[in-house]
């Protein structure tokens, strides 16, 4: 037999939602953040060299007028004046087709590359960034400029750094944004954690109450609830509420019922008990005939009116030890062996007077039938949750002669009788099935180890 899909469960879905959010929310803030301190970083790398930029257009357009200047001295940068240090200037004159190129000691015999073809602005002085590849594999970030000097010519001016500084700093800060979003995280799955459970403790409080109204601990939902469940309290206690009293009002009608009809009955089998003729032991015959049957139908009717609402818990083990105890002395004669084995711990939701029937009239059938011995068991069904209800059985094996599989099978029929050999109402199989699904319950026929029948009754339990 398959098992039964599980349930999905609150808590489960809410943290994980929580958890989806905040995976989804950090990873996406941690990709902001990093672009915008890039940008930043290159930002500041770039004003620094727009510095080095400026100070060369000084120094270019004072060596225009002046012979004794010398472009870069003002700089201030020793790694200009280091080989292959990663800091470069270059300025190249392009006017009139001319190709005259200074550059900074670091460059050395080389020549920077030109940068990537971008629209430079309009003006006087155009200027770009971005980054270009050296021969040996360096990559630098530069910016160029052109300037206009009029009748002293037009020059492209290019200052470049390591991009490795820049890539230094961006992966120092992603670290720490790593370890900073992790930590948050951590902090965010706990808060949802907390969430949940507290979120959800008046839903574990109103199940627990429910479970103790169930078990016949308390009458109603008590406590405060929070306005979102309050409601459902309510409406709770109202079902409560209502389902009582339609039991009172079907006990009522139930007793008027069988005082309306006895007093006619009994009127009735007194006039036939004092004639003999033929007809008048035909009426008293039919008129204890619809005694029992008023009788067996009134109390199913009880049975079924406290089953909708069962509050009470009764032992299952002192109930079948005290039937046992009861037939064997009814039996004696017969010398039966009837073992018990039921855990204390089973208690069966419900009336007692409903289970001491329904186990009676299996134990009385198995009696009946038995050659000799009777073995009764009980046993707790697993619930998954504790939200489901729980069930108890009680198997009932003789060894007799047992049932045909046609035989069970017409047990559960309406009014079928299969003990008619024997004495009683020949109703004890019918009886126990129908008050079994009266309270959710059921009542499966099988061959016994023992070789005669085997009754397994099912039952709700606490």
């Amino acid at each position: 037999m398959a098992a039964a899909p599980r349930a999905p469960s609150l808590a489960r879905r809410l943290f994980l939602l929580a958890l989806t959010f905040a995976v989804v929310l950090l990873t996406v803030t941690g990709i902001v953040l990093a672009a915008v301190n890039r940008t930043a970083v290159e930002r500041g790398f770039d004003r620094r060299i727009q510095v080095y930029v400026k100070l060369l257009i000084a120094d270019l357009a004072g060596a225009v007028d002046d012979t004794s200047i010398v472009v870069g001295a003002n700089l201030g940068e020793p790694l200009f004046e280091l080989p292959q240090s990663g800091w470069y200037w270059q300025i190249l004159r392009t006017d009139a087709g001319r190709n005259e190129i200074r550059a900074s000691r670091s460059l050395f015999d080389g020549r920077l590359p030109n940068l990537v073809s971008e629209a430079a602005a309009d003006g006087p002085t155009r200027s770009r960034e971005g980054y270009i590849e050296m021969p040996n594999g360096l990559r630098l970030r530069a910016v160029e400029r052109i300037i206009e000097l009029g009748e002293d010519g037009d020059f492209t001016i290019v200052v470049a750094g390591p991009a490795d500084d820049i890539l230094v700093s961006v992966r120092s800060f992603n670290l720490t944004l790593i370890a900073t979003l992790l930590m948050l995280a951590v902090g965010m799955i706990v808060a949802a954690m907390l969430q949940v459970r507290v979120g959800l403790t008046p839903l574990q409080r109103l199940v627990g109450g429910l479970t103790a109204i169930r078990a016949g601990e308390q009458e109603h939902l008590e406590g405060d609830f929070p306005v979102e469940i309050a409601p459902l309290a309510r409406e709770v206690n109202a079902l409560i509420d209502s389902n009582r009293e339609i039991v009172e009002r079907s006990r009522t009608h139930v007793g008027n019922l069988a005082h309306a009809l006895k007093t006619p009955l009994s009127v009735i089998q007194n006039e036939a008990a004092g004639r003999d003729d033929p007809l008048a032991l035909k009426v008293a015959e039919q008129t204890q005939v619809m005694r029992d049957q008023v009788n067996h139908h009134l109390e199913r009717a009880r049975a079924a009116a406290r089953a909708r609402v069962a509050t009470t818990v009764v032992p299952v083990a002192d109930v079948v030890d005290s039937l046992a105890r009861t037939l064997q002395k009814v039996h004696r004669d017969r010398d039966l062996d009837v073992t018990c084995t039921v855990p204390p711990e089973a208690m069966f939701r419900g009336e007692r007077n409903d289970l001491e029937e329904m186990v009676g009239n299996l134990v009385d059938n198995a009696c009946k039938w038995a050659g000799g011995r009777i073995v009764v068991t009980g046993a707790r069904e697993h619930s998954p949750t504790s939200a489901d209800r729980a069930f108890f059985s009680i198997t009932v094996d003789d060894d007799g002669p047992g049932l045909t599989p046609t035989e069970r099978d017409a047990v559960g029929l309406r009014g079928r009788r299969l003990d008619e050999t024997k004495p009683g109402s020949g109703l004890g199989l019918s009886i126990v099935s129908e008050l079994a699904s009266l309270y959710g319950g059921s009542l499966r026929l099988d061959a016994a180890p023992l070789g005669g029948l085997r009754a397994v009754l099912r039952l709700p339990a606490v």
